[in-house]
């Protein structure tokens, strides 16, 4: 009866979209964490062997830390837990984990950026979130053709020029 619930809970959850890259970056991230770990758990000793806890900020700020890093590790697994790894089936549209030329037809600039899950997201890495109205608009859509992105200031047309399956 308990399986039959959680398998009915699961139909529910929503994961979340990332390229292969992205789940690596948190992977790394949570081994870096975890590196560092035993020398939070080591400084919290050494403080609270100083004697009275009331107004020993040592203790406090390394219970801080090792509190702030233990959230952090939590945090991140939960996103490895709840995502969902999505590769581009081809580079003749663009998807999830391609990485699209466009100009954008007000000025003539051309800019590339990777099309990334919601968490991975950058602008100042030219990673935009295929859940961004950009992205949106040019989910699903070919090299040659111009789009309208619905932003929430205005609307503009973009031509995608040329799309690549990023590895």
């Amino acid at each position: 009866m308990q399986r039959k619930k959680i398998a009915e809970a699961m139909k529910n959850v929503y994961f979340q979209k990332m390229t292969p890259n992205g789940y690596h970056e948190i992977e790394q991230e949570i081994a870096q964490l975890q590196e560092k770990r035993p020398t939070k758990i080591a400084q919290l000793k050494a403080a609270r062997a100083l004697g009275d806890l009331s107004e020993n900020t040592e203790y406090s700020t390394a219970k801080r830390e090792l509190r702030h890093l233990e959230s952090r590790l939590r945090y991140l697994n939960k996103q490895l837990q709840y995502s969902q790894v999505v590769k581009p089936a081809d580079g003749q549209t663009v998807d999830l984990g391609t990485k699209v030329t466009l100009r954008f037809d007000d000025d003539d600039e051309v800019t590339d950026y990777q099309v990334v899950g919601k968490m991975e997201a950058n602008l100042a890495k030219q990673k935009i979130s295929f859940d961004s109205p950009l992205g949106k608009a040019l989910l699903h859509h070919r090299a040659g053709e111009t789009v309208t992105v619905q932003a929430p200031q205005a609307s503009y047309q973009v031509t995608i020029i040329k799309i690549q399956v990023v590895d």
